[in-house]
């Protein structure tokens, strides 16, 4: 197949999963979780997408979440065309066009399939067979959408229109309309209508074709977008859009900003086992269940429990005699929730951000590109960590104005630098790093490094790091 003829995916990867706290956290969102089975969501959206009729996937991702899909990418062995960092969120339809510019620039007739990285899609044969009764229609100028056929009267989801058949386009048909989230009634009514699908969020067109739709509906949002990929900039195996440009796009969906003004949408109604994760109820109804209704994971004793959803990645979760409840434990947190409040969620991250925890902001354990570290004690003027440096990797260059620290290496073989030495420390040796001194702590060997950091001074907070190397996070 030539390379004009691949279809280009592009794998929206910028939202924080809220409703799915306390495991979904705006520093390591739902995408990067393994939630509905072996791989993460973005790691099966990725694998949804290889395959001969199709190109290396682009990532539009946050600055944030850069190396967490550089390194879910690397473990499957996928090579991604570009990840393209949004120095802002703007919704989907800058983001696309941002895509659609740089796949653009080696063809504008490239085929683009704009896909969001943390949708479950149980039947990927379905998949790939809606792509190819979409891709005819798309090469002759229509943006198809995919249409899941309602199994119930659901309000969490926009809707889609099914109108005529789309001339010399076997399985696709023109969109009569785009329809935001109903109320009850207006879903009993689209359900038993026949004609009416849930809108996946998932699109097939020539990035021509949608350029042209946004130029004439939405100039701003396109001419921010070209600033933006004009003045973008490579960092390692990143695309840095210009953080000017793209903070001037106005804040659309792909739908707001084209989908509900262009003459050129049309539908392919599919039935893959699609689910958006929208919510621990949504995960409880694609989960498989005992014969007592329960989907159950993890350290979990369930007695007399029915209809719900129980998980445990953390402390174990002991339930007796209830019913339609949803239960999920992290390390750090707990959430208890009906099943029909379970869209309720997204309130408990606003009051935890508004109280100034960082529970909704990352976990205990905290990956960073050169591995891991969690928090085990935290008080005045001290604090413990544990680290874990993978092999070959390494901490950048720095040193502390206001804390010293003391590092005990608990297994595998740490390189160290303080000021002018460089030495090893094997498993049960330790070392002071004083306050001011320039240090490096790197993992040459071929294991894991693992070692417990002690920090104690008058100020532990992490912007008191001065850098002399590659930042990469600490």
């Amino acid at each position: 197949m030539t390379a004009s003829a691949l279809i280009h995916p592009v794998i929206m990867s910028g939202g924080v999963g809220s409703r799915l706290w306390p495991l979904s956290r705006s520093q390591h969102p739902k995408q990067f979780l393994p939630l509905a089975g072996k791989y993460t969501l973005i790691q099966d959206a990725a694998e949804r997408v290889s395959g001969a009729q199709f190109a290396q996937p682009s990532i539009v991702c946050n600055d944030e979440h850069r190396f967490l899909v550089a390194e879910q990418l690397r473990e499957l062995g996928i090579q991604p065309s570009a990840i393209i960092l949004e120095p802002a969120g703007r919704n989907t339809a800058p983001a696309i066009a941002a895509a659609s510019l740089i796949l653009g620039e080696g063809d504008s007739e490239s085929l683009v399939l704009a896909m969001p990285a943390d949708h479950v899609v149980a039947d990927r044969a379905a998949f790939l067979a809606a792509v190819e009764v979409a891709r005819p229609a798309a090469l002759r100028g229509a943006i198809v959408t995919f249409g899941i056929a309602p199994t119930k009267p659901e309000t969490g989801y926009g809707y889609v229109q099914r109108g005529d058949a789309l001339e010399g386009a076997h399985g696709v048909s023109k969109v009569s309309r785009f329809v935001e989230k109903p109320d009850v009634a207006t879903a009993e009514r689209y359900l038993q209508a026949g004609t009416y699908f849930w809108n996946s969020g998932i699109f097939l067109f020539k990035a021509s074709t949608y350029l042209a739709e946004l130029q004439r509906f939405q100039p701003e949002i396109l001419s921010a977008c070209k600033r933006a990929v004009s003045r973008a900039k490579r960092d390692m195996d990143f695309l840095r859009l210009d953080e000017t440009a793209f903070k001037a796009s106005p804040s659309k969906s792909i739908d707001y900003a084209v989908m509900e003004h262009t003459s050129h949408a049309a539908v392919v109604p599919v039935e893959m086992g699609w689910n958006d994760i929208g919510s621990w109820h949504s995960m409880w109804e694609s989960s498989g269940k005992d014969d007592s209704g329960n989907a159950i994971y993890g350290d979990v004793i369930p007695t007399a429990v029915r209809n719900s959803y129980l998980r445990s990645d953390g402390p174990l979760i002991a339930a007796v005699g209830v019913d339609n409840l949803v239960v999920v434990a992290s390390k750090d947190a707990v959430l208890v929730a009906s099943h029909e409040r379970a869209q309720d969620v997204k309130a408990i991250v606003e009051e935890l951000e508004r109280r100034g925890s960082e529970s909704h902001i990352h976990h205990p354990r905290v990956l960073r590109p050169w591995g891991s570290y969690e928090s085990l004690e935290n008080a005045e003027r001290f604090q413990v960590k544990r680290l874990i440096v993978n092999p070959g990797a390494r901490l950048s260059l720095q040193r502390h104005k206001h804390r010293a620290e003391h590092w005990v290496v608990v297994s595998g073989t740490a390189t160290v630098t303080c000021d002018e030495r460089t030495f090893e420390l094997h498993e049960n040796e330790s070392t002071f790093i004083p306050l001011g001194a320039k240090h490096r702590l790197a993992n040459q060997g071929r294991e894991p490094l693992q070692l417990i950091e002690v920090q104690s001074g008058a100020y532990l907070g992490e912007d008191d790091i001065e850098r002399f190397s590659d930042d990469y996070g600490r």
